[in-house]
């Protein structure tokens, strides 16, 4: 996406890639093209997903890592000129994946930023991850000769006994529970924070510019403030991770009938993705779905 600062926010105009590959990420593909299907994490967490460019944008700034060793799942949508969006939701999933990655051989490693405390840490371990996402990312905008606005979205979690889950920006995580859909995150966003505040309807901020303008994101300023939360993740849970090429396409009613419909992981993410694509396709349209299969 190209982006313009607008005070201490980041304004979308154009969404762009996703890599892939086992464990790293992966690369850029079609809704007509097999993704990862039928793979599993650790502790028996099916999981599935797609990304693509969409039907409007050339290139495709959404970046997802998946790494089932560590059952860590993160989307990056960057926002950018020229080839700057890509390279912020690649640095920031490359540099969650790599200090959660060390931490796992050398639990010692410095958190970046206050430990909070009456968490777990696995999700103090996931915010200095992001924490750190964000120095990068900020620090290689100031290097940017051209001068381009940087920054991306991050929403990621890491299951362990419960899910831990950390998210900058409007890409977002719903859980879905015995057929009800719920909204983990809150988006960073101008249109969002007036509903939040009574100001406009949810209807009223679906149509509104202020959507676009993000209040907080990786990489625009120096240090960054990450919503954290831990979940309780129950036996037939499904979680999905999307960026907002999706949630501006479908509503949750329809996400909710493709989550419950799948039989798959794989499936469910296919489905949201091509739905997407098929309803407009503006932005780039990214999906993770896990699940944690109910028990026989």
């Amino acid at each position: 996406m190209s982006s313009s600062n607008v005070g201490h926010c980041l304004q979308r105009n154009v969404p762009n890639i996703a890599q892939y590959g086992e464990t790293q990420l992966f690369p850029r593909i079609r809704p007509s093209e097999n993704s990862v299907a039928g793979m599993k994490a650790e502790s028996a967490i099916e999981f599935g997903m797609l990304s693509d460019a969409g039907r409007v944008r050339e290139n495709n700034e959404d970046c997802v890592l998946v790494a089932p060793e560590m059952n860590l799942f993160v989307i990056a949508d960057g926002m950018g000129g020229l080839a700057s969006g890509e390279i912020a939701s690649r640095l920031t999933v490359d540099t969650v994946f790599a200090h959660c990655s060390e931490a796992e051989g050398n639990p010692s490693v410095a958190l970046i930023g206050e430990r909070i405390e009456g968490v777990s840490p696995v999700l103090n371990r996931l915010a200095s991850g992001v924490r750190l996402a964000n120095r990068v990312v900020h620090r290689q905008a100031r290097r940017n000769s051209a001068r381009q606005p940087m920054g991306s979205t991050v929403v990621a979690i890491r299951i362990d006994e419960r899910m831990s889950l950390a998210h900058v920006g409007d890409s977002r995580a719903y859980r879905l529970r015995a057929d009800h859909l719920t909204q983990l995150t809150q988006d960073h966003s101008l249109s969002a924070e007036q509903v939040r505040c009574g100001a406009m309807t949810e209807q009223e901020a679906g149509k509104s510019n202020l959507r676009n303008i993000l209040t907080r994101a990786i990489g625009v300023e120096p240090e960054v403030e990450v919503d954290l939360s831990e979940e309780i993740v129950m036996d037939g849970d499904t979680l999905l991770l999307c960026s907002d090429g999706l949630t501006r396409e479908l509503s949750e009613a329809q996400i909710a009938e493709v989550l419950i419909d799948a039989k798959h992981a794989q499936e469910a993410a296919d489905r949201l993705v091509i739905l997407a694509t098929e309803a407009g396709g503006r932005d780039n349209i990214t999906a993770v779905v896990v699940r944690k299969p109910p028990k026989p």
